[in-house]
This record gives structure tokens, C-alpha cells and sequence, in this order.
């Protein structure tokens, strides 16, 4: 099997994962609860009043409420592509601004063209596999002067998880995340303007592996890789496993890294998009006859 679909996210695997923990993810997501709280203080200092906001890949919720009550006159839509994670979502916001829920795949969005003022997008993009084609359809709702601001995992992300394994043997346990300037650089292919990326470590310490590996479960966090072993991970490769993670343990604790990639870009005057034919001619993309028509994304 290629490299290219041994490290692709298998949808339904990914899908199944994140229904099953719905309703447990709120415990256990200190990491994106925090990731998502530094993303909101970021929104302090960019001037934008949104009449419409996307929160891409919402889960539960959690940032809902808080996209509500900074923009109380914005419509504000969370899709996710788990349906139970949307069964928790439809509680958040209140009474004069409830969020409008989608359940769909961020690499095809139910959305209208220039309908979308602002997507906030909290540890989702790690879950596509055409990082490329999602900048697109993002670009594609949003409207001239809307922004993009998103985090993500960069490599180094669960790295002693990862080390851990290869001392077990020669199989994909972990996904493979995006370097922060491969990120960069897709932002640039899609034509968003004015990107900026930076780069964050995140650590959590537990008192065992099977803390952690309890963590990613219950939030729907393991590995969903087409390429993954789809037998049960037998009692003696999980005893090397926490074998080789021990070399891990600092002061009574073993750690698990996160590389938090930031990122945001806005969108420009949208007459000079361009689309590659096949023989690499770039024509505007407004000079196309038939063009797929958008759906939904209206009042």
C-alpha cells in the first residue's frame, strides 16, 4: 500500500472514534480547551465584526458559547463531521443566539460562496487528508475581508508516544502532522493573504501510559490511519510498549508533547482566483461556465 494511503485518515474509522466519545470528551479535553481559550484571547486584537462565523470541527462545543457572546448579533454555525458530538453542541450558546449546527466534512462544505465571515478552527485540520483542497473551500465561503484562524498539531506532537512504539516494531501508530511551514506554504497555493504561523510546545504528564492512552481514547484521539493494524494490540507489545515509554518519565511523571501550530490568514478581493487546467493553463476561476453551484449557508 502507497506512503500517501497508509497515512491517510480513514473518514469512518475517524468518524465512528469521535461518536463513541462524545459524551466523556469534555473530561478529558484539557489540551483543547486550552488551545482553544489562547485562540479567542488572539481575537482581541484583530479588528472584525462577523455577521456570520464558522467554528470548523466544533466538537462539543466549547467555543461556541463563547463565539456566541462575543458576537451576539452574528449568526454563528459549529459543523463537525461526528453526530454525537453535535448532540452535546446544541446546548451551547443561549437563548437569543443558539448556533446553527451542520454535520459535514470540512473538505466539502454544505456552505454558499462569500457567505462566511469568520472560521475559527480549533485541533481540527489534523483530520483531513487534502490540506490543499480544504484551503480552498474555506477560501470558497469566505468573503473578501474574512479571516481564517485555526490551530492544529505540528510533528513533534505525542513524539515520546511515537519513539515508544518504533521500539516495538516497524508499524504506523501514531498520525503524521503537517510541519507549521508545509502549512504555510498550502495557505499561499490556496491564495489567502497575509498568513501568519507560529509554533507552541504543550506538555502533559501522567503517572502511567495507560493514562494517556486512556486520554486519547476518550477523546476519540487514536489511530484512525488507513494503513493502521486492525487486530487487537496483544497484552505483550503493550508491556514493551510501557517499557520503552519509561525511558520517557521525568520526575516521577511521563510526558506527552504537543506541538501547537497557530495560524491565521485573511481573504482579499477574489476577481483575480485562479484555477490550473490539466495542461497547466491558469485561467480566473469567474470565467468558468458551469461552475458547481453552492448549497445551503443562507438565512
Amino acid at each position: 500500500m502507497p506512503d500517501q494511503v497508509m497515512n491517510a485518515i480513514d473518514k469512518a474509522a475517524a468518524r465512528r472514534a469521535f461518536d463513541t466519545a462524545a459524551d466523556g470528551y469534555d473530561a478529558v479535553a484539557v489540551l483543547q480547551r486550552e488551545i482553544g481559550g489562547r485562540m479567542l484571547e488572539r481575537l482581541d486584537y484583530i479588528r472584525l465584526t462577523p455577521k456570520r462565523v464558522l467554528d470548523l470541527g466544533c466538537g462539543t462545543g466549547a467555543t461556541l458559547d463563547h463565539l456566541a457572546k462575543r458576537w451576539r448579533r452574528a449568526e454563528i454555525i459549529g459543523l463537525d463531521f461526528a453526530h454525537g458530538m453535535l448532540t452535546h453542541a446544541r446546548r451551547r450558546g443561549y437563548w437569543l443566539n443558539r448556533p446553527r449546527l451542520l454535520c459535514a466534512d470540512a473538505e466539502q462544505l454544505p456552505l454558499a460562496d462569500d457567505t462566511v465571515d469568520l472560521v475559527f478552527s480549533n485541533a481540527t485540520l489534523q483530520w483531513v487528508n487534502d490540506l490543499d483542497a480544504t484551503f480552498s473551500e474555506l477560501l470558497r465561503v469566505l468573503r473578501p475581508g474574512g479571516l481564517l484562524l485555526f490551530s492544529t498539531f505540528g510533528p513533534d506532537t505525542l513524539r515520546e508516544l511515537r519513539a515508544a512504539w518504533a521500539a516495538v516494531d516497524d508499524g504506523e501508530h501514531v498520525s503524521p502532522f503537517l510541519d507549521m511551514h508545509d502549512i504555510g506554504d498550502a495557505l499561499v497555493r490556496a491564495r489567502f493573504a497575509d498568513p501568519v504561523m507560529d509554533v507552541e510546545r504543550m506538555t502533559l504528564t501522567y503517572p502511567d501510559m495507560r493514562g494517556l492512552m486512556r486520554d486519547l481514547k476518550q477523546l476519540g484521539a487514536h489511530n484512525a490511519l488507513a494503513g493502521r493494524s486492525r487486530g487487537l494490540t496483544g497484552r505483550r507489545r503493550l508491556t514493551a510498549l510501557a517499557q520503552a515509554y519509561e525511558r520517557e518519565r521525568r520526575d516521577g511523571r511521563l510526558p506527552a508533547t504537543y506541538e501547537v501550530v497557530h495560524g491565521h490568514a485573511w481573504v482579499t478581493a477574489k476577481a483575480q482566483r485562479q484555477f490550473a487546467t490539466a495542461d497547466g493553463v491558469a485561467i480566473p476561476v469567474e470565467a468558468l461556465a458551469g461552475r458547481r453551484p453552492a448549497v445551503g449557508g443562507g438565512r
